[in-house]
């Protein structure tokens, strides 16, 4: 530590509670929490089980805060990404089952700079890295940092909302009910819009807050998991191709006899370091099998969450012909062909959870019962090749060697990925000066990474379909651009504990030592190490062009590639 550095208070993880995110603050009083430990849902729980430091009472005076809307306002919008669940404190909700359209949810654009303030970046990005603002005095009103007020947690009113729900299929929620939860801790999108029925009042907690309750208290756990059962799994399976013509007295018989299975572990990063050491094949032999080429087909498999490989018999191995994630499913074909010939066709690929996988299961008897007589005849398999379920990699035109590279490096979990094809790349490094250039002199990504069949993932965050860097972080720093599902940091949030970095499976987060405008770095008053930051790319969230690196490209060997689209992914890795 020289003279010339800065002496600070480490932040600490409720330095910034989430009552002071909003654009007008209401301050908790320990009436209020008071209040809230005696609801229904919370009295149970036993304060022994939490630490003494993360107590029922910090959580809910930390990670929750007292929200009002009108009746009409919109509290949550289909297709948003949530961070945080709600309780109904008084009043009622009313969940929309039926897609409102954007323009009725209200969604608004992400705010981008126009092209003047693209060009003043030029002049007015500061000469020294990683400039931060810190002092011993953590802000308490978010107008000194206007940029990170949560500007989408005021209610948007709906005009002659009882006109535009009329013939919309409706669940109401009274006092005491939970909503938001799956998508807060799953990570994923919200599936319903959800109205305030009258005033109401809420609580909402953000989701480190429900990570740490369910963590503790198992109660809630089981509690949760009942009304993803109740609520959210006929929303689920109605989304389903399968599943849409049926009435809702036939999908709640279906409904009934699914079955949640989960293959894998939830924070597989913890051990994906040494697994990648080994071969490919001891690394798909140690991957759980959900279903087994060959056996019979005992029913479909629904992916909820997290990722699965299709692989088949190949010489004395087993070569991997495509992957399953959220929404995609496994088993329909041979169901479905087995019924219509009255034939005995097995699985014909073997499904394996990649690290983690989160998956509904519907038995065939159900399907032969319920489903299978309903489906109109065109949405049954015609040809007995279909049974295969998907195509294969011929079919998607990338080679085998590049499938079992994505797949067994989990790349395919990323939604902007990285790609560089090296043999038109000229190292001329113009992708990384344009990184800098917005990103105030500080690239966000590094033009390295491992190579397969002539192109290279570089290490760029991903924006990962199931960002597990978010898992652990302590204070929410780290979480989803609410409209288009962007991984974005906090800065002001962000308390430099590492745990996103250190979770990071690609090694696409870095962590930086903050600087004072005049370039001296700030140490910890208490412990004399330097205080840091998260840092990765945002890909250009704030630009009106998007991505710099890949507009900036002068040869075309750039490109953010969403890893779903498989079709997309294959055309480029073939192009001339």
């Amino acid at each position: 530590m020289s003279d010339s550095s800065q002496i600070v208070k480490r932040p600490q993880r409720w330095d910034v509670p989430f009552w002071s995110e909003l654009e007008n603050p209401e301050p908790l009083t320990p009436g209020v929490v008071d209040r809230w430990l005696e609801l229904p849902i919370f009295r149970g729980m036993e304060a022994s089980r939490f630490p003494l430091n993360n107590s029922p009472r910090d959580i809910l005076a930390n990670d929750g805060r007292l929200r009002r809307f009108k009746a009409g306002d919109i509290i949550v919008r289909q297709g948003d990404y949530g961070h945080s669940a709600f309780i109904v404190l008084s009043g009622s909700a009313q969940v929309i089952l039926d897609n409102l359209g954007d323009l009725v949810r209200g969604r608004e654009d992400s705010s981008r700079k126009g092209w003047l303030g693209a060009l003043a970046q030029l002049w007015r990005n500061p000469k020294l890295p990683e400039v931060r603002n810190l002092g011993d005095r953590r802000p308490e009103r978010p107008e000194e940092h206007t940029d990170f007020i949560d500007k989408d947690a005021a209610g948007i009113f709906v005009q002659d909302i009882n006109v535009i729900i009329k013939g919309k299929r409706t669940v109401d929620l009274p006092a005491g009910e939970l909503f938001g939860e799956i998508a807060a801790l799953s990570r994923t999108a919200r599936t319903s819009t959800v109205i305030a029925g009258s005033d109401s009042e809420m609580l909402e907690i953000r989701w480190q807050g429900l990570r740490d309750i369910r963590l503790h208290a198992p109660e809630f756990k089981e509690y949760v998991d009942r009304l993803y059962r109740d609520h959210s799994l006929l929303s689920h399976l109605r989304e389903t191709a399968m599943f849409r013509h049926l009435d809702d007295a036939t999908l709640k018989r279906v409904a009934a006899a699914t079955e949640f299975l989960t293959f894998g572990n939830f924070e597989w990063y913890a051990t994906y370091s040494k697994m990648r050491e080994t071969s490919g094949a001891e690394r798909i032999q140690k991957e759980p099998v959900i279903a087994q080429e060959g056996h019979y087909p005992n029913g479909v498999y629904l992916v909820r969450s997290g990722f699965a490989r299709l692989s088949e018999t190949y010489n004395n191995g087993e070569r991997t012909v495509s992957y399953l994630g959220r929404g995609q499913i496994y088993g329909f074909a041979e169901v479905a062909m087995n019924w219509k010939d009255k034939t005995e066709l097995p699985f014909q690929r073997t499904l394996r959870a990649v690290g983690y996988a989160d998956v509904l299961f519907v038995p065939t008897s159900v399907l032969e019962a319920e489903v299978l007589p309903r489906l109109p005849t065109a949405e049954l398999p015609r040809k007995r090749l279909a049974a295969a379920g998907l195509g294969g990699v011929r079919d998607m035109k990338i080679r085998p060697e590049m499938m079992e590279f994505m797949v067994e490096r989990r790349f395919i979990n990323g939604t902007a990925t990285m790609i560089i094809d090296m043999d038109r790349c000229t190292r001329c490094d113009d992708c990384v000066r344009a990184c800098a250039s917005t990103h105030n002199n500080n690239p966000r990504f590094l033009r390295h990474g491992p190579i397969a069949d002539g192109f290279m993932i570089a290490n760029a965050c991903m924006h990962c379909q199931d960002p597990v860097c978010m898992i652990g972080c302590p204070t929410g720093a780290i979480h989803r651009d609410s409209a288009h599902g962007l991984v974005v940091i906090n800065d002001r949030t962000c308390i430099g504990c590492a745990t996103c970095a250190n979770s990071c499976p690609y090694d696409n987060i870095q962590m930086v030592t903050a600087r004072s405008p005049d370039g001296r770095p700030f140490y910890d008053r208490a412990t004399n190490q330097p205080i840091q930051k998260a840092a990765k790319c945002d890909l250009c969230s704030n630009q009106i062009t998007g991505p710099a690196c890949a507009n900036a490209c002068p040869h075309d060997a750039l490109v953010r590639m969403d890893m779903r689209d498989v079709d997309h992914l294959g055309s480029w890795l073939n192009r001339q």
